[in-house]
């Protein structure tokens, strides 16, 4: 969400500015913050030395005659690997305080209309001068716009919205329709209407403060640092390195951000209280039951590893469990061996005839559960523990229990005829059904997946 900063940018934001007590200062001069920085700043290093000055008659030493050249100003690299490190134990008021203070008015809150509005009450809590911007697409609920005014009237502040380009929109939809995202992917359309106004509004920052937390989708966000150089977006003085991203709830659960809200009687979307908790726009939005993850409201016709819009690509793990994206599926990633997983004796390891003969049975004996997996895959390994303990508690009760390793060579065939999107995908094989249903949930515990089987057999 890119904000505005120097006077030479043309897509900056308009300083507008934010606290309900202070006043921040205005764009157009930058003021260089106290601490050191990560990102470059272009010096007039060394005064001109313009040979000697005219001489006289008398004899006088050459050196004396010279212009010293001015000692180079040094600019201290942060460290903020190690600044992380440091703030790992640290509250989140405490995170923001740092954040504000060391990047004052080139420093912005990203928010979205949801939870994340504790960023905006801690923002409040530190007493500093703060910012707020937000990404209109559009398409969102008319309870977030309420919000929106309500934030601001609440807070005393004025919060910067960006807009997609209405030329880049209007091709999305005249070339494929107001809702094409159901039918290929909601990538095309977040791209236009969010990540493009997002790339903007940062390139009139040097910082920006987001709501990510660990816990909102575990097999994407787990290691999203509290502080970090931006690897995916850039700042205002542009190149890698030029933006810094600050996460202060991301060692935060959920559950401890919405009894901050409570305890300070924060206002909230009342979207929250009809069962939605992820927010994002309208016709990607929906509540979700009890027990089900967060994410599972947002774009719930598709795969768990989508469920990103690409605003914090940078923080996301990819889909077979590297967070680099550097392998291809058909080994472990580090070329070494890696011991196989799922090991309990009431679980039936299935080869690719054992599994197209399963495939192809309309009507089978018994209901299977079988998981795609690869050995070398994080996520898999994190889901051992649980899948072999559902083996076990199945065995005898007429519901079969299977693996199927689907990674190098049988990928291809895993993602054409089994539904494969991401390591693990779980399929349950009813009795009276050629084709199986695919467990549409990140939460891989023995309760959920038993929950799951309980429904269907």
């Amino acid at each position: 969400m890119s904000l505005s900063a120097a006077a030479s940018s043309s897509t900056a934001i308009s300083a507008r500015t934010f606290s309900s007590d202070l006043k921040a200062p205005q764009l157009g001069s930058f003021r260089v913050p106290n601490q050191a920085v990560t990102f470059s700043q272009r010096w007039s290093s060394v005064k001109a030395v313009n040979a000697q000055p005219k001489r006289s008659d008398s004899i006088v030493p050459l050196a004396a005659t010279i212009v010293a050249p001015e000692e180079v100003e040094k600019v201290e690299v942060e460290d903020y690997v190690k600044l992380a490190n440091e703030l790992g134990s640290a509250s989140p008021l405490e995170i923001m305080d740092k954040a504000l203070e060391k990047f004052g008015n080139d420093i912005a809150i990203a928010f979205s209309g949801a939870e994340d509005v504790a960023l905006i009450e801690y923002a409040h809590l530190t007493g500093r001068p703060y910012r707020v911007f937000s990404l209109d697409t559009g398409r969102l609920n008319p309870e977030t716009y309420q919000f929106f005014d309500t934030v601001e009237k609440h807070y005393g502040i004025h919060i910067e919205y960006m807009f997609p380009d209405s030329v880049e929109v209007q091709a999305l939809v005249r070339s494929k329709g107001l809702f094409s995202f159901y039918e290929d992917g909601h990538q095309e359309c977040c791209r236009v209407r969010k990540v493009r106004p997002l790339r903007r509004a940062l390139k009139g920052l040097r910082a920006w403060i987001t709501g990510q937390r660990k816990d909102q989708s575990p097999g994407t966000r787990s290691e999203v640092p509290v502080v970090q150089v931006d690897p995916v977006f850039e700042g205002l003085d542009g190149g890698a390195g030029s933006l810094v991203k600050w996460n202060p709830v991301a060692n935060v659960e959920g559950v401890d951000v919405w009894n901050f809200l409570r305890a300070m009687n924060v206002p909230v979307n009342s979207l929250h209280s009809q069962g939605y908790i992820s927010i994002g726009c309208e016709p990607c939005t929906r509540s979700v039951l009890p027990g089900q993850h967060e994410r599972e409201g947002r774009w719930w016709w598709e795969d768990a590893k989508a469920k990103e819009c690409g605003l914090h690509k940078g923080n996301l793990k990819q889909e077979d469990g590297q967070a680099n994206g550097n392998g291809n599926g058909a080994a472990n990633p580090n070329g070494t061996a890696t011991p196989d997983i799922f090991t309990s004796q009431n679980l039936v390891t299935l080869s690719r005839p054992g599994i197209e003969n399963l495939a192809r049975l309309e009507n089978r004996q018994e209901p299977w559960i079988v998981v795609l997996y690869a050995p070398w895959c994080q996520f898999c390994q994190a889901m051992e523990a649980s899948y072999d303990e559902l083996a076990n508690k199945l065995a005898g009760s007429g519901v079969k229990v299977g693996k199927f390793r689907a990674d190098g060579e049988q990928k291809e065939y895993a993602q054409k005829e089994l539904q494969l999107g991401s390591f693990p995908t779980i399929l349950f094989f009813p009795k009276h059904s050629s084709r199986p249903i695919k467990y549409p949930s990140e939460k891989r515990d023995v309760d959920s997946l038993m929950a799951f089987i309980n429904a269907l057999r």
